[in-house]
């Protein structure tokens, strides 16, 4: 429906008439002349509206646009609730898993504990797999050096060099996010303690 016709509309819905009376509507139109009308006129659409009674007095007045206005902003009003009431829920949800997983501030602890061994674990086979690979790497250029002494085509040896290469490099980036994680862990970890704290010392209240 064009937005002035649902105006149009809902302005009408907001002023019935009762039955038998003598009711007319006026406005000034956008041309600057005046309408009346026993129902709201067309010209009217988008403007202010007075309801006059059968004396010709105004015993009402209605603003289109305020009212357009003031349903924007209760929808406006509704979505901010909506969203309120979503995030309230996720962190109610966040919260319930939180008491179902852990029962103390040490099973906390252990759990970072935990996080961190692993995460120390795969950090050391990372650097194992680097090490092995720059080896690797070191008896290839020693091939290499070799085979263009002997002014053999060294295409094979240089095709694995870039291999190694890009191994190690591919290790290396791995690597660095491992060792990011560990700050990620402490915060989780962190975050976690402190909401246990907030939501246990709360309940014992």
């Amino acid at each position: 429906m064009n937005p002035k016709l649902a105006v149009l509309a809902a302005l009408v819905a907001l002023l019935p008439l009762a039955a038998g009376a003598q009711s007319a509507y006026r406005c000034v139109g956008k041309d600057g002349k005046k309408y009346y009308a026993s129902s709201v006129p067309t010209e009217c659409l988008g403007q202010p509206v007075e309801q006059l009674n059968s004396q010709g007095m105004v015993v009402k007045r209605f603003d289109a646009a305020a009212s357009a206005a003031e349903r924007e902003k209760k929808a406006a009003e509704e979505e901010d609730r909506k969203k309120r009431e979503a995030i309230s829920k996720e962190e109610g949800r966040r919260n319930r898993a939180l008491l179902a997983t852990y029962t103390s501030e040490k099973d906390i602890d252990q759990a970072r504990g935990r996080a961190l061994k692993e995460n120390h674990t795969a950090v050391t086979e990372i650097e194992a797999r680097i090490a092995a690979l720059m080896k690797r790497q070191g008896e290839l250029k020693k091939a290499l050096q070799s085979s263009q002494a002997k002014g053999k085509p060294p295409s094979t040896i240089e095709r694995d060099m870039k291999n190694v290469e890009f191994d190690i490099k591919t290790q290396q980036q791995l690597l660095a996010a491992k060792t990011k994680e560990v700050d990620q862990i402490n915060a989780r970890y962190d975050e976690d303690k402190k909401r246990y704290v907030e939501l246990t010392k709360g309940a014992a209240k």
